[in-house]
């Protein structure tokens, strides 16, 4: 009795898989030879409970990324890590990242991204840019509990603050010389353009907000700026020391997630993503 070529091969193929055995390389990996044509299928879709709890939170939230971690947390799983993102203001907890001679599957994960407050959001999209008057005026009434309208070391009222925005005028003068000889003539003019208000005009103003859900409440000094040259005058507001202040931000975050979960999981400055 000849057995056709197919025929050998599955039996080959079922002589491969019944005698499979896991083969250990240098390292710790695991290797199996099977034959081409099996293929793995998990059974997990169909057991009541899953072979282990994997998955992904992603809030905005402080207090319930805060919740989640510390009622997440599991003896029996490898254990946790997390990083701190201060430039993006958020952070990362993963479950069971293990340890390099321990490692987990890395897939049981809680992500925190801070989101800027509705104030906070509102300042970021004015700073810096050039407004008419009235843009800076109603963006002023808008946010008026938030504001204080400052003339050097002078507190104004707001509303008259806004009035004076309201009121700004462009006045321009001008001074010309002469002066004729026998063999030459020489002229110089000098024009001189400015904003004038009929109230007293602010120098800056204080915004205070709470930049971003779980951290203090912040005044930032925005100087105002004058632009001429043009029919109407352009302002524009000046975040002072900007740079600095939006790092304090950041580094007062990594303490509130130190003190928050600090004691759960270990924390780490960076990011981190798993190797294939």
């Amino acid at each position: 009795m000849s057995l056709s070529k197919e025929a050998i091969q599955h039996i080959e193929s079922q002589a491969i898989i019944a005698a499979a055995k896991p083969i250990v390389i240098d390292g710790g990996t695991s290797v199996a030879v099977l034959p081409e044509a099996v293929s793995l299928r998990s059974l997990e879709q169909y057991q009541p409970l899953r072979d282990r709890f994997r998955g992904t939170l992603r809030t905005h939230s402080l207090r319930d990324f805060t919740k989640y971690v510390a009622a997440h947390d599991n003896a029996n799983q490898p254990r946790p890590g997390g990083f701190i993102d201060q430039d993006a203001m958020s952070a990362t907890v993963i479950f069971n990242l293990g340890e390099p001679d321990h490692a987990g599957h890395g897939d049981d994960v809680a992500v925190l991204t801070l989101k800027p407050t509705a104030a906070y959001s509102a300042l970021q999209g004015v700073v810096g840019r050039a407004l008419s008057q009235k843009e800076l005026a109603e963006w002023l009434e808008d946010w008026l509990p938030n504001l204080e309208a400052q003339d050097g070391e002078t507190t104004l009222q707001m509303l008259q603050a806004i009035n004076a925005v309201r009121r700004m005028v462009i006045k321009a003068t001008s001074q010309r010389d002469s002066n004729v000889g026998d063999f030459s003539a020489s002229r110089s003019a000098m024009d001189e353009i400015e904003a004038k208000s009929q109230d007293t005009l602010p120098s800056a103003f204080i915004f205070t907000t709470v930049p971003f859900e779980g951290l203090d409440v912040a005044d930032i000094k925005l100087r105002l700026s004058v632009i001429t040259g043009r029919d109407e005058p352009l302002l524009k507001l000046r975040w002072v020391g900007e740079e600095a202040q939006r790092e304090a931000f950041a580094q007062e975050f990594k303490d509130v997630l130190e003190q928050e979960v600090g004691g759960l999981v270990p924390l780490t400055i960076g990011t981190f993503s798993l190797g294939k």
